[in-house]
């Protein structure tokens, strides 16, 4: 029981690390200087909790898709407006703030933008500080900007430094006709791994097309791995 609570071994290196973690601060430096200049240090400051942790994502794991361009951009839109509206229907309480960030989910899995940080935006915009409270609906420019500036300086970082980001869009799944199926009619392809994972009715952070890929070098691995064990029966 106790070994379940035991985390996974990470499989990144080391230098991955580094890259990921300069990224993360120099990417909420920036974000949180740039916007001190335009809007005041009290309210960009009042927004580093939620930037800091887009950060993690955007730099460490740029490849899920909580990650993506429309998942941080319309995630915090979602989270903004979600909160200054109930903010202004209900006050400014610990129970509204709570009620607009599931509110700010609902929203982001409908919109599909699903961004975790956005939650936290969303409470904080709610219990906002005096500074944020004056700007009213004007704290939708800061937020937005925060997170615009983030995803400029991911696009640009994680490129220059051979992470591909945004991920590539998938591509369309082609139905066969019964006629022209492949060889291996029971090969597992992404349309069956988004069935999978409908089935399974849980977030995961993963698209069916990672899932498709991972299972085909993992194909790849086994064959190499039966070629040498067959080699190596004939020395």
């Amino acid at each position: 029981m106790l070994a379940r609570w035991l985390p996974a071994a990470i499989n990144t290196r080391p230098t991955e690390w580094s890259r990921a973690a300069i990224g993360m601060a120099s990417g909420t430096l920036f974000s949180v200087w740039l916007c001190s200049q335009v809007f005041g240090i009290e309210v960009a400051q009042h927004l580093i909790g939620p930037l800091g942790a887009s950060a993690v994502l955007l730099f460490a794991v740029s490849s899920g898709a909580l990650a993506q361009p429309w998942s941080i951009m319309g995630g915090y839109l979602s989270a903004a407006v979600v909160a200054l509206l109930v903010a202004h229907v209900m006050g400014r309480t610990l129970t509204s703030a709570c009620l607009a960030a599931g509110l700010a989910l609902i929203l982001m899995c409908w919109l599909r933008c699903l961004h975790p940080p956005a939650g936290a935006l969303a409470l904080i915009l709610v219990l906002a500080d005096p500074a944020t409270i004056a700007l009213d609906w004007k704290a939708l420019a800061p937020a937005m900007l925060g997170a615009s500036i983030l995803l400029l300086w991911a696009l640009a970082y994680n490129n220059l430094t051979r992470i591909r980001y945004p991920k590539r869009a998938a591509e369309p799944v082609v139905v066969l006709p019964a006629d022209h199926l492949p060889v291996d009619s029971q090969a597992i392809t992404a349309e069956d791994l988004k069935l999978a994972l409908a089935d399974m009715e849980a977030f995961y952070d993963v698209t069916p097309e990672d899932l498709e890929q991972l299972i085909h070098a993992s194909e790849l691995h086994a064959r190499r791995r039966s070629i040498g064990d067959v080699f190596s029966r004939q020395d």
